[in-house]
């Protein structure tokens, strides 16, 4: 049975400073994301042995806890992916565009995605999505790791709003760690992101592509659901 592995980071603990220390770094990357990879693999073992002996008087509490290590697992490597030394700055090309149309600007994008992040009641992330059933980009607020999301929607940039984020080095004033991370935006990684995404296609009838000359309210183009070959059902 293949296992979820620990990533390795692409740059040293240290190397995201002033905006995240080096101990902070170290202790997610080794400490919290390491436990739902390790979390994330007893879950799949556990599956296993009830498959064998087709007991799944647990599978409820088995699936619920694959689901939080296992989005956790995903969202901590799409982080620190997501970040880099000497980041910041703005998207350019098709990224860009998109984010004006859909967010207005990019300080709106900004002011909105900073407040999803701030408003999560308890832990969780916020998160820029793309939408595959609309064709446009959207923002979301994940609870833990993985409830509140929307079907259909893959992350492109997410925020850890979870305490072991930002205490050590921001305290009670998590919203100066929300404003810090914007100088470390790897804008090269959301936008190759954003590319592959859009060529997802989850074959629903009715769907405004956007892409392809829709609006916001649904005029436009639409997708059709893929048709069977003839003679079969």
């Amino acid at each position: 049975m293949s296992k979820y592995t620990l990533p390795d980071l692409e740059y040293d603990f240290g190397a995201l400073e002033p905006h995240i220390s080096g101990q902070i770094m170290q202790l997610h990357h080794d400490k919290h994301h390491a436990a739902y990879v390790k979390k994330a693999n007893e879950t799949l073992e556990k599956l296993d042995e009830a498959r064998d002996k087709s007991d799944f008087t647990r599978i409820g509490g088995l699936e619920k806890a694959l689901a939080f290590n296992l989005s956790g697992h995903v969202l901590h490597s799409l982080f620190w992916r997501n970040m880099t030394p000497k980041g910041g700055g703005r998207p350019k090309g098709e990224l860009a565009n998109a984010i004006t149309r859909d967010f207005g600007s990019f300080d709106g994008f900004q002011k909105q995605i900073t407040e999803v992040a701030g408003t999560i009641m308890g832990s969780g992330w916020g998160a820029l999505v793309w939408d595959a059933t609309s064709s446009r980009l959207m923002t979301v607020q994940i609870h833990d790791h993985h409830s509140h999301t929307v079907q259909g929607v893959v992350p492109l940039l997410v925020v850890d709003a979870w305490e072991h984020a930002w205490y050590l080095q921001y305290l009670n004033e998590k919203t100066k760690f929300f404003d810090a991370i914007w100088n470390l935006w790897n804008w090269d990684d959301v936008a190759a992101r954003f590319a592959s995404a859009r060529a997802l296609d989850l074959g629903l009838n009715g769907v405004t592509d956007r892409a392809n000359g829709g609006d916001a309210k649904g005029a436009g183009k639409t997708r059709q659901a893929p048709q069977p070959p003839a003679g079969r059902a």
